[in-house]
Protein backbone atom coordinates (compact mmCIF):
# COMPACT_ATOMS: atom_id res chain seq x y z
CA UNK A 1 0.00 0.00 0.00
CA UNK A 2 1.46 3.17 -1.14
CA UNK A 3 -0.02 6.72 -0.65
CA UNK A 4 1.41 10.23 -1.36
CA UNK A 5 0.27 13.54 -0.03
CA UNK A 6 0.86 16.80 -0.37
CA UNK A 7 3.26 18.42 2.44
CA UNK A 8 1.42 21.20 4.16
CA UNK A 9 1.11 22.83 7.21
CA UNK A 10 3.74 23.38 10.24
CA UNK A 11 5.29 19.71 11.63
CA UNK A 12 5.05 19.98 15.65
CA UNK A 13 7.32 18.69 17.54
CA UNK A 14 6.67 15.27 19.51
CA UNK A 15 5.31 15.73 23.34
CA UNK A 16 6.09 13.52 25.82
CA UNK A 17 3.33 14.45 29.02
CA UNK A 18 3.71 12.27 31.90
CA UNK A 19 0.61 9.85 31.25
CA UNK A 20 2.46 8.95 28.07
CA UNK A 21 5.45 8.03 30.39
CA UNK A 22 3.30 6.11 32.33
CA UNK A 23 2.50 3.82 29.87
CA UNK A 24 5.75 2.24 29.79
CA UNK A 25 5.13 0.89 32.76
CA UNK A 26 0.94 -0.09 32.49
CA UNK A 27 1.35 -3.66 30.80
CA UNK A 28 4.16 -4.36 33.56
CA UNK A 29 2.15 -4.87 36.72
CA UNK A 30 2.08 -8.02 38.40
CA UNK A 31 0.28 -6.55 41.44
CA UNK A 32 -2.16 -4.69 38.74
CA UNK A 33 -6.08 -5.54 39.99
CA UNK A 34 -6.63 -7.38 36.33
CA UNK A 35 -3.83 -9.52 37.19
CA UNK A 36 -5.15 -10.57 40.36
CA UNK A 37 -8.51 -11.46 38.55
CA UNK A 38 -6.75 -13.49 36.28
CA UNK A 39 -5.18 -15.84 38.16
CA UNK A 40 -9.04 -16.98 39.07
CA UNK A 41 -8.72 -21.23 40.06
CA UNK A 42 -9.26 -23.18 37.28
CA UNK A 43 -8.75 -20.38 34.32
CA UNK A 44 -7.88 -21.56 30.98
CA UNK A 45 -7.85 -18.34 28.69
CA UNK A 46 -6.60 -15.57 30.71
CA UNK A 47 -7.61 -11.98 29.15
CA UNK A 48 -7.15 -8.85 30.00
CA UNK A 49 -8.86 -5.63 28.42
CA UNK A 50 -6.68 -2.66 27.84
CA UNK A 51 -6.76 0.87 26.67
CA UNK A 52 -3.22 1.43 25.95
CA UNK A 53 -1.63 4.49 23.15
CA UNK A 54 1.46 2.92 21.51
CA UNK A 55 2.77 6.69 19.90
CA UNK A 56 6.02 7.76 18.18
CA UNK A 57 9.33 7.56 20.51
CA UNK A 58 7.74 5.11 23.06
CA UNK A 59 8.71 1.72 24.15
CA UNK A 60 5.61 -0.54 25.98
CA UNK A 61 5.80 -3.64 27.37
CA UNK A 62 3.69 -6.70 27.06
CA UNK A 63 3.38 -8.51 30.19
CA UNK A 64 0.57 -11.63 29.26
CA UNK A 65 0.90 -13.65 33.00
CA UNK A 66 1.24 -10.52 34.91
CA UNK A 67 4.09 -11.71 36.44
CA UNK A 68 6.44 -8.36 36.26
CA UNK A 69 8.33 -9.38 33.48
CA UNK A 70 7.62 -8.25 29.90
CA UNK A 71 7.30 -11.24 27.49
CA UNK A 72 7.20 -8.96 24.47
CA UNK A 73 8.13 -4.86 23.97
CA UNK A 74 5.81 -2.52 21.09
CA UNK A 75 8.62 -0.28 20.15
CA UNK A 76 7.34 2.95 17.93
CA UNK A 77 10.27 5.17 16.63
CA UNK A 78 10.67 8.10 14.45
CA UNK A 79 13.70 9.54 12.82
CA UNK A 80 14.13 12.38 10.52
CA UNK A 81 17.70 13.50 8.08
CA UNK A 82 19.50 16.80 9.46
CA UNK A 83 18.12 18.54 6.51
CA UNK A 84 14.79 17.31 7.08
CA UNK A 85 14.22 16.03 4.02
CA UNK A 86 13.38 12.34 4.84
CA UNK A 87 11.38 11.05 7.96
CA UNK A 88 10.75 7.64 8.93
CA UNK A 89 8.58 6.00 11.58
CA UNK A 90 8.54 2.35 12.52
CA UNK A 91 6.07 0.33 14.78
CA UNK A 92 7.65 -2.66 15.28
CA UNK A 93 7.14 -5.93 18.13
CA UNK A 94 10.16 -7.20 19.90
CA UNK A 95 10.28 -10.62 21.59
CA UNK A 96 11.89 -11.20 25.10
CA UNK A 97 14.65 -13.67 24.37
CA UNK A 98 13.13 -17.36 23.66
CA UNK A 99 9.83 -15.84 22.95
CA UNK A 100 8.61 -15.64 19.23
CA UNK A 101 5.92 -13.74 16.91
CA UNK A 102 3.98 -15.31 14.22
CA UNK A 103 4.65 -13.47 11.16
CA UNK A 104 6.67 -13.95 7.86
CA UNK A 105 9.37 -12.82 5.57
CA UNK A 106 9.31 -10.84 2.01
CA UNK A 107 11.39 -11.65 -0.82
CA UNK A 108 13.98 -8.89 0.03
CA UNK A 109 14.69 -10.16 3.70
CA UNK A 110 12.07 -7.94 5.70
CA UNK A 111 10.87 -9.16 9.13
CA UNK A 112 7.19 -8.86 9.30
CA UNK A 113 4.31 -9.62 12.24
CA UNK A 114 0.91 -10.97 10.59
CA UNK A 115 -1.87 -9.04 10.88
CA UNK A 116 -4.34 -11.78 11.57
CA UNK A 117 -7.77 -12.19 11.76
CA UNK A 118 -10.67 -13.04 14.88
CA UNK A 119 -10.89 -17.14 15.00
CA UNK A 120 -6.95 -17.97 13.61
CA UNK A 121 -5.94 -20.98 15.51
CA UNK A 122 -2.62 -19.67 17.78
CA UNK A 123 -0.20 -23.04 18.44
CA UNK A 124 2.49 -25.07 17.80
CA UNK A 125 1.35 -25.08 13.93
CA UNK A 126 1.70 -21.65 13.87
CA UNK A 127 3.97 -19.76 11.36
CA UNK A 128 6.73 -18.61 14.56
CA UNK A 129 10.00 -17.64 14.36
CA UNK A 130 12.42 -15.44 16.40
CA UNK A 131 13.51 -12.19 16.45
CA UNK A 132 11.57 -8.56 16.23
CA UNK A 133 9.06 -7.71 13.69
CA UNK A 134 7.68 -4.61 12.20
CA UNK A 135 4.33 -3.99 11.56
CA UNK A 136 3.75 -1.04 10.19
CA UNK A 137 5.87 1.92 8.54
CA UNK A 138 5.15 5.32 7.39
CA UNK A 139 7.02 8.67 6.45
CA UNK A 140 7.73 11.30 4.41
CA UNK A 141 9.99 12.23 1.64
CA UNK A 142 10.39 15.27 0.20
CA UNK A 143 6.40 16.44 -0.62
CA UNK A 144 5.20 12.64 -0.54
CA UNK A 145 3.64 10.69 2.84
CA UNK A 146 4.28 6.90 2.56
CA UNK A 147 2.27 4.28 4.55
CA UNK A 148 2.93 0.46 4.46
CA UNK A 149 3.02 -2.57 5.86
CA UNK A 150 -0.12 -5.24 6.89
CA UNK A 151 -0.82 -3.42 9.52
CA UNK A 152 -1.32 -0.15 8.07
CA UNK A 153 -4.64 1.38 9.18
CA UNK A 154 -5.97 -1.50 10.51
CA UNK A 155 -9.20 -2.25 13.14
CA UNK A 156 -8.99 -5.56 15.38
CA UNK A 157 -5.95 -7.58 14.14
CA UNK A 158 -4.36 -9.70 16.56
CA UNK A 159 -0.76 -10.72 16.91
CA UNK A 160 0.24 -14.39 17.30
CA UNK A 161 1.95 -14.71 19.99
CA UNK A 162 4.46 -17.75 21.36
CA UNK A 163 6.08 -17.07 24.89
CA UNK A 164 7.69 -19.22 27.93
CA UNK A 165 6.67 -19.35 31.49
CA UNK A 166 8.73 -21.51 33.90
CA UNK A 167 10.18 -23.35 30.78
CA UNK A 168 7.31 -23.96 29.19
CA UNK A 169 5.29 -22.92 25.86
CA UNK A 170 2.16 -20.99 25.94
CA UNK A 171 0.31 -19.06 23.44
CA UNK A 172 -1.42 -16.03 23.19
CA UNK A 173 -2.46 -12.81 21.13
CA UNK A 174 -2.75 -8.95 21.20
CA UNK A 175 -5.41 -7.05 19.33
CA UNK A 176 -4.64 -4.22 18.19
CA UNK A 177 -5.67 -0.74 15.69
CA UNK A 178 -2.81 0.74 13.86
CA UNK A 179 -3.14 4.02 12.12
CA UNK A 180 -0.46 5.91 9.69
CA UNK A 181 -1.15 9.54 10.36
CA UNK A 182 -0.59 11.52 7.50
CA UNK A 183 -1.20 14.69 8.97
CA UNK A 184 2.37 14.11 10.64
CA UNK A 185 4.52 12.63 8.27
CA UNK A 186 3.32 9.07 8.25
CA UNK A 187 3.92 8.77 11.87
CA UNK A 188 2.06 5.36 12.92
CA UNK A 189 0.23 4.94 15.94
CA UNK A 190 -1.59 1.88 17.80
CA UNK A 191 -3.99 1.06 20.36
CA UNK A 192 -3.60 -2.07 22.36
CA UNK A 193 -7.18 -2.98 22.84
CA UNK A 194 -6.91 -6.54 24.94
CA UNK A 195 -4.54 -9.66 25.55
CA UNK A 196 -4.97 -13.02 26.15
CA UNK A 197 -3.03 -16.64 26.58
CA UNK A 198 -3.62 -20.10 27.29
CA UNK A 199 -2.58 -21.01 30.95
CA UNK A 200 -2.15 -24.67 29.87
CA UNK A 201 0.96 -25.42 28.11
CA UNK A 202 1.49 -26.24 24.49
CA UNK A 203 -2.69 -25.90 24.10
CA UNK A 204 -3.80 -23.50 21.00
CA UNK A 205 -5.76 -20.41 21.56
CA UNK A 206 -8.01 -18.56 19.07
CA UNK A 207 -7.43 -15.19 18.32
CA UNK A 208 -10.38 -13.01 19.88
CA UNK A 209 -10.96 -15.54 22.28
CA UNK A 210 -11.48 -14.26 25.68
CA UNK A 211 -13.26 -17.19 27.49
CA UNK A 212 -12.57 -20.71 28.87
CA UNK A 213 -13.98 -23.80 28.92
CA UNK A 214 -15.64 -23.26 32.62
CA UNK A 215 -17.28 -20.40 30.77
CA UNK A 216 -15.83 -17.58 32.70
CA UNK A 217 -14.35 -14.58 30.87
CA UNK A 218 -11.27 -13.09 33.74
CA UNK A 219 -10.80 -10.10 34.04
CA UNK A 220 -13.25 -8.77 31.48
CA UNK A 221 -15.52 -7.05 34.06
CA UNK A 222 -12.72 -4.86 35.42
CA UNK A 223 -11.31 -1.34 34.06
CA UNK A 224 -9.13 -1.66 31.08
CA UNK A 225 -5.52 -0.99 31.58
CA UNK A 226 -4.44 2.39 31.01
CA UNK A 227 -1.99 3.38 33.10
CA UNK A 228 -0.12 1.73 36.18
CA UNK A 229 -1.21 1.69 39.84
CA UNK A 230 0.61 4.47 42.04
CA UNK A 231 2.35 1.33 44.55
CA UNK A 232 3.35 -0.74 41.19
CA UNK A 233 4.90 2.48 39.69
CA UNK A 234 6.90 3.02 42.94
CA UNK A 235 7.97 -0.84 42.63
CA UNK A 236 8.99 0.03 38.80
CA UNK A 237 10.79 3.28 39.59
CA UNK A 238 13.90 1.80 38.88
CA UNK A 239 12.68 1.19 35.03
CA UNK A 240 11.58 -1.41 33.03
CA UNK A 241 13.77 -3.66 34.46
CA UNK A 242 11.91 -7.21 33.17
CA UNK A 243 12.63 -6.60 29.65
CA UNK A 244 14.69 -9.10 28.48
CA UNK A 245 14.24 -11.58 31.40
CA UNK A 246 13.41 -14.77 30.22
CA UNK A 247 10.80 -16.98 32.67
Amino acid sequence: MKRSFPRSGKVSSLSEPINQRLNMYALAAAAAGVGMLAQTAGARVVYTPAHVRITPIHRIPLDLNHDGMADFTFNDTFSTTSGGFYRRGVLSILPAQANQIWGHVDGIGGHYASALAAGVRVGPKGRFSAGSRSLAYGGQEGTSIFCHGKWTDVKNRYLGLKFVIHGKIHFGWARLNVTCNVAQEGRTDALLTGYAYETIANKPIATGKTKGPDGASHGSSSEPITSIPEAALGALAGGSSGIGKNK
